[in-house]
């Protein structure tokens, strides 16, 4: 892949799960998920609907779509969560993201909303995570997709990353146009 094309991409660059699971990253990753809406609000203010229809790279998602997604997948998060907490290895449902994407609330509904249930969302996630018992971390859920199963740590770690993956896209995006 073009360096250009893969820094667009991954900003950050790709997600890579730790070889094992350190507690003390617990902060770290409950801070991310914490601070993912102020830095939505943050990386969207002053955008204007021309703006959000910009895909963040050629043959990307346009910002519009990039919030929704945040949402939608945060939301499948905090539910796998939940499940994983609360059931003994659940098996989680895959979604197809690309299709999501294109579905008519996330061409119609504005991204405030998005951003909005982002907000109440990961203010419960966080309150969530920030009172989990030790041995909760180990917890795990099975992802088909992946015929694996996933710990509760690893999945916190990744969803942290992915929002910072996603706000980076879109600041990146700003940089490179001068808005």
């Amino acid at each position: 892949m073009d360096e250009q094309l893969e820094k667009a991409m991954y900003p950050i660059g790709r997600y890579k799960t730790p070889e094992r699971y350190d507690p003390q990253m617990q902060d770290e990753w409950i801070n991310e998920i914490e601070a993912l809406p102020n830095w939505l609000d943050h990386v969207i203010e002053n955008l204007d609907a021309a703006h959000l229809e910009v895909p963040y790279r050629e043959g990307g998602w346009n910002t519009r779509q990039v919030i929704h997604h945040i949402a939608d997948s945060h939301i499948n998060a905090y539910v796998r969560h939940k499940l994983t907490l609360t059931e003994d290895n659940p098996t989680v449902k895959p979604y197809d993201e690309q299709r999501w994407a294109l579905l008519p609330d996330v061409e119609i509904v504005p991204v405030n909303v998005s951003i909005t249930m982002v907000h109440a969302m990961h203010r419960r996630w966080g309150v969530m995570l920030r009172n989990l018992e030790p041995e909760d971390w180990e917890r795990t859920y099975y992802h088909p997709e992946d015929d694996a199963l996933v710990p509760l740590w690893t999945s916190v770690d990744m969803y942290a990353w992915h929002g910072r993956h996603h706000m980076e896209q879109i600041r990146s995006l700003r940089e490179r146009m001068g808005w």
